[in-house]
This record gives C-alpha cells, structure tokens and sequence, in this order.
C-alpha cells in the first residue's frame, strides 16, 4: 500500500512539474491564443451582444449614473450617496495668489505669522481661536464612531481650534477633551439639556447644510445603534428623527425668540446660523441679520455628508466660490462686515482652499471631508481593499472598533500642523506678517471669468492696465 501512494505521490509530482515547465515554456502561446479568441470575440459579435457595448454605454451613462440607477432600480427606496456631489462644480482652482517679489519683500521664514481668528467679535464672549480652520459638524451616531468624534475632539484641543458636535448625540468624554466646543442646535428632540447648552462656547443653530439643505430624515434603529442611542436619549426600537422645523408653524419670530435665550442661557457666547448656500443667499442673510447672529456659517455646494438624496446634493445650490463672493459682498453693503463673522466650508480641502477663502474674505473655514479622510489615514488600510476607508470612521462601520483613537488624534493633529505651515509659508510669499493682512486683493485669476465674477484681476491683463481701472 506504501508503494502505491509512492508511485502516486511521484507521478503526482511530475505532472506538476511537466504543467510548470510547459507554463514555463509555453506562457507565450497561451497568452496569444487566448487574445486571439478574444479578440475574435470583440471584433466579430454584433454590436447588440459585444461586451464592448460597454464603452459607449459608459461613456453615455457615466459609471456612477449607471450605479445609482441600478441601486435605485434594486431597492425602490430613497437613494443616500455618502461624501455629498460628484459633479464639477465652479471652483477655487482657477484663482491664485499673487506672490511678493520687489515690492514689498517676501517675509523671512524665520519670522512667525499670525493666524488667530475671533469668532463673533461683537459677542459678550467671543470665542478666539489660535488657528482660522475649525472641524465641521459631522454627527456622532448618525454618522462617526465614538472613537473618531473623540480623536477629532484631542487633536482639536492640541491645535488651539473648535469643534462642531453636528447633529447627533454628545458624549461627555467629547466634551472633557475638547478645547473649544460648538454645539450644533438641531431639528432634533436630543443635545438640548440646559448644562450642555451652558458648556459650549459658541452655539450654531442649524438650518441647513450644503448638501441636504433644510431637509430631515428618519434613522431607523438597525441604522444607529450603540451607545449613541441611549446619549439621544432614543428607546430600543425607535427612529432617531430630524425634523424640518424646530417649531410647528415655524416663523423667524420663533428663532429670534431662541436666538435670544440660547444668548442669555450661554451668558453671551456667539450665536449663528448654518444654512446651505442657496439662490437667494442676498436675502437669507438679510434674515439672519434680523435675527441679531453673531456669525453665519455658508456651506456651499460642494458640502458633503454622510448620506444625502443626489437630487439635493446635485441639483440644488450654488457653488462655495459663488457664495461667498456673494455673501462677502452683501454683508459689505449692509454694512456688517466684521461684525458678523463669516465662516465657510463645502469642498474645501486643501492649504490652497482654505487661504483663498480666506482671502475672499470668510474669517474661519470649516474643514469636514479632508479631516475625516487625514483622522483615518493609514487605519484606513484596516478595511480596504474590500470595502470602503470610510468603513473605519462610520457609526456604523464593520471595522470602527479597530480604530485606534491615539492614531487618529496624531495623525488630525498632524494635518492640521501641516496645513498652517503651508498657509503659513504663502502668506510669507506674499509678504504678510499677519492673516489680518490678506484680502481679495492678494488674487489674481487666469480663467476670465472667474476674475470678473470674483472682482479680481485676470492675469492676462498687463498689471499697469489693471491698476487705471
């Protein structure tokens, strides 16, 4: 019996090694005859059944309008795309800043620059930052695990800026190692205890978002789960809800009345508003302006979020660009330029963004997507390449109890320290010593209209030209 399974285990063996060395030898002719076949395939079928349709298909549909149809057609529901519009949007790209050279001097790269920000400035207590980026509202629960509000929340605190609680509930821990906390007021029935109300320090009254607008929504209980339950306050099988309005027969009287004690409840920190950039921006900020806001954070087009309809996302708003030209311009002419601070975010996700904003004349940025794509860095690789980086950040995600919080917070904090140097760096080219310093005239832009739509000069234009006018 031995010497059977010898012979076997012999013969098995050099059959192996006959297939190795013919693969060997013989790739070449098996790669060619297998083209060949298909390329027969390819260039005989008809139309109707090559495979190559595909292209033209492709090229017709686009690859995601082919997904989301598919997925629409699969579950007859509500379509919710993460990481808000994927389409082109006008942008900052074609604007660039305009360095210092003969006159004036560059700074030297010794010297420090100043880049503190006062949120609110007319406000009992304004709230002061030590650097002009903030992290945006994205909701623990509703969206991000506990162990990435609390990483975002540390990093925050060691860079000297805030943190926006979003939407969803606040853990106290968040709280304890935050720096400077704001707290979202939402269209929700949680987060509105008189001792959290108290321990923020500036409160942004949400009415909106870049890429949902005023709308609400229903999560169901297989949606949100664990401890982000029970701090909503949320019994076992009921919807977390976010509604429309805060009030029934909701009108601006009713949020002026709660601007008003929110303002005395806090003893006087910043109150504001969040909206989405829409078409008649000119008079929601005249609104706003009436309610007596200390600040008005504009989230344009380009906004992200965790899940959004594509038909809000794509198809409604205008683009940040445009917005805050738009925005900048009229608190100008009403005369609140300074005194109503301007905050910005929606696609902004590089140094370059975030100092062109800034030039155009919003006085804090909003950082969301980037953050929470630098915050996951290399633990990202924990759920690729089978499922999406984003697997890691999610309440919901299948690999967020592998994310390490201390790894997130150096690698936030990193981010953070990375980008003021850059912005740092550019100021210095274009001879700044302080954040105070820049302004729209530092632009320029090569795209013509854009240069026209902004109020900046295009760069093709002589510079003598540019000054007559």
């Amino acid at each position: 019996m031995s010497n059977i399974l010898s012979y076997l285990s012999f013969v098995m063996i050099a059959i192996i090694f006959v297939l190795f060395l013919f693969m060997l030898v013989g790739w070449r002719w098996i790669m060619k005859r297998i083209v060949k076949k298909m390329g027969k395939i390819i260039l005989t079928d008809s139309y109707q059944e090559n495979i190559m349709e595909l292209m033209p298909g492709l090229r017709h549909m686009g690859v995601q309008n082919m997904l989301e149809n598919s997925l629409r057609a699969e579950t007859g529901d509500l379509l919710h795309r993460p990481l808000g519009s994927s389409k082109k949007w006008p942008h900052l790209d074609p604007i660039t800043f305009i360095p210092a050279q003969t006159t004036p001097f560059p700074i030297d790269g010794e010297e420090d620059v100043d880049v503190k920000v006062t949120i609110g400035p007319k406000a009992k207590k304004p709230m002061k930052i030590k650097i002009p980026l903030m992290i945006t509202g994205m909701a623990y629960g509703i969206a991000l695990s506990e162990q990435t509000r609390l990483s975002l929340a540390e990093a925050a605190k060691n860079v000297g800026t805030a943190i926006n609680s979003g939407e969803g509930g606040v853990i106290p821990e968040e709280l304890d190692k935050a720096g400077k906390y704001i707290l979202q007021f939402s269209k929700t029935e949680w987060s509105k205890e008189e001792d959290l109300i108290k321990r923020a320090d500036m409160i942004e009254i949400k009415f909106g978002q870049g890429a949902l607008f005023g709308m609400g929504g229903k999560i169901s209980p297989k949606n949100l789960t664990g401890r982000a339950r029970e701090v909503m306050g949320l019994k076992e099988n009921e919807d977390g809800v976010i509604f429309e309005h805060f009030f029934e027969n909701q009108t601006l009287k009713d949020i002026k009345k709660l601007v008003n004690e929110l303002r005395s409840i806090t003893g006087g920190v910043p109150i504001g508003v969040k909206m989405g950039a829409g078409g008649k921006i000119e008079e929601d900020i005249d609104h706003l302006i009436e309610l007596g806001v200390d600040f008005i954070t504009i989230d344009g087009g380009q906004a992200a979020t965790h899940g959004a309809p594509p038909i809000l996302s794509d198809d409604m708003g205008i683009p940040t660009l445009h917005a805050i030209v738009r925005a900048v311009n009229h608190l100008e002419k009403r005369k609140m330029k300074g005194q109503i601070s301007l905050i910005v975010s929606g696609g902004l996700l590089v140094p370059g963004h975030f100092l062109k904003v800034l030039a155009l004349g919003a006085d804090a940025v909003y950082v969301g997507s980037a953050i929470l794509f630098a915050v996951s860095h290399n633990q990202a690789l924990k759920a690729l390449p089978f499922e999406p980086p984003t697997q890691v950040v999610w309440n919901q995600g299948k690999f967020k109890d592998q994310f390490k919080i201390e790894d997130g917070v150096k690698a936030a904090e990193k981010f953070f320290t990375a980008s003021i140097e850059e912005m740092k760096i550019a100021l210095r080219a274009m001879g700044k010593r302080s954040l105070k310093e820049l302004s729209k005239k530092d632009l320029v832009s090569y795209d013509e209209l854009t240069a026209k739509m902004v109020g900046i000069p295009f760069s093709f234009e002589p510079w003598e030209d540019k000054q007559e006018k």
